[in-house]
């Protein structure tokens, strides 16, 4: 039996207050007005005081207006029909195509009991080098990209969701702008992946509380396909926009703020998204892909800095190109050690070479005078950047890893190198 309040105690912001009792964190309720009726969720409950965030603002509302509790928390069609589909923060379509009734699924259930997850075993590959080669990424991973505003991620998130060889990407917009989400559904449509793809996409103009709903949206959707069979790349961007959102809800709710103005439970937010990434036993994967801009550059802000102990590393993309030594993926020795005989030994090799080619590079800014290993270091540098870091190359892991003996044969004598005798034997170009 729906539960229904005939008056509103206070109208804050975009937050109403009723008395009510018997209903649930983050219930849905219907509210209806002169104008129509929109919807507001629960978001904070005091005894039989309850706080609901109205969708669409709250202007139109009166505190004589009825709100009727719906008895349920927000939930969204499945089915195979998804696939090419594009909705908003509250899962009503966005490209004009018909609403999804049937199969109603709820948002934001617990993660994974760890007895269905098995242990990941299989690469994502993406053709991309900074990541196949450097810091592979593994199926049922979850990673944040770090970077900047003005930095490309979006471009590497699609550039990822074109090549990644999975079955289905969902990606999720969160307080994007309005040419951002052009750039996803164009790009994506013109390669010919939007047929693999669902987004769900909240612009910086929507209502605020649909930006929280997204993440949550996308990977329960994600986790039936994955139940099904199929191996998902959830694609996140932005969750410092997320994160923000909390902050503005709880600053309107007049909690007591933590580190920066951000809630005490922010860490405990964010982790309920990232470990919805699973490996099932039988079944498919789920893998997250999260843009996670620095305010600042600056890592220790809250919002990345709570994100590194949660997930199982990172990209750090500056200037254009992945970095090889902010990033991480601690899970790559779970995948690389069965690509390619030499995967490992290329990876650390060419890195340590390229160590030394930034502190060469730093001596010759200060005037220092260049050796011959230097000169040779200088080339090398130059070349790695050009023909590995390079996010428009775009080759196979194989290939890669054959441009990098390459590079190192132009540059270095094989004794130079320091690699294994048998792996130059058989590698090293002749």
């Amino acid at each position: 039996m729906r539960k229904v309040c005939t008056r509103i105690l206070s109208i804050v912001g975009n937050v109403l207050t009723v008395r009510a009792e018997e209903v649930a964190y983050e219930e849905l309720a219907q509210v209806s007005t002169s104008m129509g009726t929109s919807l507001a969720q629960v978001i904070r409950m005091d005894r039989d005081i309850v706080y609901l965030q109205a969708f669409q603002g709250a202007r139109g509302i009166s505190t004589g207006d009825e709100v009727t509790f719906l008895g349920h928390p927000m939930r969204v069609g499945f089915s195979s029909n998804l696939l090419g589909r594009i909705f908003n923060g509250s899962g009503m379509p966005r490209d004009g195509g018909p609403l999804l009734t049937e199969n109603l699924i709820e948002i934001a259930g617990p993660a994974v009991n760890p007895a269905k997850r098995i242990i990941p075993s299989q690469m994502i590959r993406t053709n991309i080098p900074m990541i196949d080669v450097f810091n592979s990424l593994v199926e049922s991973q979850k990673l944040p990209i770090f970077s900047v505003s003005g930095e490309p991620y979006d471009e590497l998130l699609v550039r990822i969701a074109l090549q990644a060889e999975v079955d289905m990407i969902i990606l999720g917009g969160i307080g994007i702008k309005y040419d951002q989400y052009m750039y996803f559904r164009n790009t994506l449509e013109e390669e010919g992946a939007l047929a693999r793809s669902i987004f769900f996409i909240h612009t910086a103009s929507d209502p605020i509380v649909e930006s929280l709903m997204v993440p949550d949206m996308c990977l329960a959707v994600a986790e039936k396909f994955a139940l099904a069979g199929k191996r998902v790349l959830v694609l996140f961007s932005n969750m410092t926009n997320f994160s923000d959102a909390l902050k503005e809800i709880a600053i309107t709710m007049e909690q007591v703020p933590s580190n920066r103005g951000y809630p005490g439970d922010l860490y405990s937010q964010l982790a309920a998204r990232y470990e919805k990434a699973v490996d099932f036993e039988g079944a498919g994967s789920i893998t997250i892909l999260a843009v996670t801009t620095m305010p600042g550059d600056d890592i220790t802000h809250p919002v990345p800095d709570n994100t590194g102990y949660i997930t199982e590393g990172q990209f750090y993309l500056r200037n254009g190109r992945i970095e090889p030594f902010g990033s991480l993926s601690r899970l790559k020795q779970l995948v690389n050690k069965n690509t390619r005989e030499d995967h490992r030994s290329i990876m650390d090799g060419m890195l340590q070479l390229y160590a030394q080619y930034r502190e060469t590079e730093e001596k010759r800014t200060m005037g220092f005078r260049m050796s011959e290993w230097d000169k040779k270091l200088l080339k090398y540098g130059k070349l790695f950047e050009d023909n590995m870091m390079d996010l428009k190359v775009n080759i196979p892991l194989e290939k890669a890893l054959d441009n990098g003996w390459k590079i190192m044969a132009d540059c270095f004598s094989p004794e130079e190198s320091n690699f294994r005798t048998e792996l130059i034997e058989k590698f090293w170009p002749r």
